[in-house]
This record gives structure tokens, C-alpha cells and sequence, in this order.
């Protein structure tokens, strides 16, 4: 079984790597991007019979910073 836990910072949390991206955009011609969000992507390869709870309380517990970040989990 594989997933896929989608992290973001949560809405107005600073997010300086976003600006920056936003701002290099800017600088290379790119002058429509409006605001930039930059998360990250983690690929769990689990044993069969895992629970999307159990994937739950990994990211609750490591995977995300649940103060400032929110996730998403993809079963694949």
C-alpha cells in the first residue's frame, strides 16, 4: 500500500520560501503569479491492512507541525 501526505503551512502563516519562489517568478518574466504557497510531499510505502487513522497519527505525531501546517492524506 502506498500514500501520499500533502503538507502546507496553514492560511496566515508566513511562508518566506513562498515569497521567495514568488519573487524569483517576478524576476524571470513571470509577472501573473499572484502569491506562492510552497509545501511539501511525503511518499509512505506501508505494509497491507494500514489504516488511513494509523497514517493519521503519524502525521499528527512527525509528519506535520499540526500548529502552523495542515495535511492531506492520498491512499494510492
Amino acid at each position: 500500500m502506498k500514500a501520499r501526505v500533502h503538507v502546507m503551512l496553514k492560511t496566515g502563516v508566513l511562508d518566506p520560501q513562498g515569497a521567495a519562489v514568488k519573487h524569483a517568478l517576478g524576476s524571470l518574466g513571470f509577472d501573473g503569479v499572484q502569491d506562492v504557497r510552497q509545501g511539501k510531499v511525503i511518499e509512505l510505502e506501508l505494509a497491507d491492512g494500514t489504516t488511513e487513522a494509523t497514517i493519521g497519527e503519524m502525521c499528527e505525531k512527525l509528519l506535520a507541525n499540526t500548529v502552523i501546517e495542515s495535511y492531506r492524506v492520498e491512499v494510492l
